[in-house]
């Protein structure tokens, strides 16, 4: 006489759907916000290199590490 779902397995199974979807958000925000992050961390290196090259050229030092 087993039941094919036991008392209060749906109410769990749509908890356990729920905590999966927030979760899925969640980590979805994350990525987005690192993302984002990771963008103006390159745009500040960038910047950096380009301010440190200027700087070289106004010390009369020539920039021996450029891409070619």
């Amino acid at each position: 006489m087993a039941a094919a779902d036991p008392p209060g397995a749906g109410d769990l199974s749509q908890l356990a759907e729920n905590l999966l979807n927030q979760l899925q958000e969640n980590f979805q925000a994350l990525t987005e916000k690192i993302t984002i992050l990771l963008e103006e961390m390159g745009e500040r290196i960038d910047d950096l290199e380009k301010h440190v090259a200027d700087l070289m050229t106004e010390a009369g030092i020539e920039n021996t590490d450029e891409k070619q």
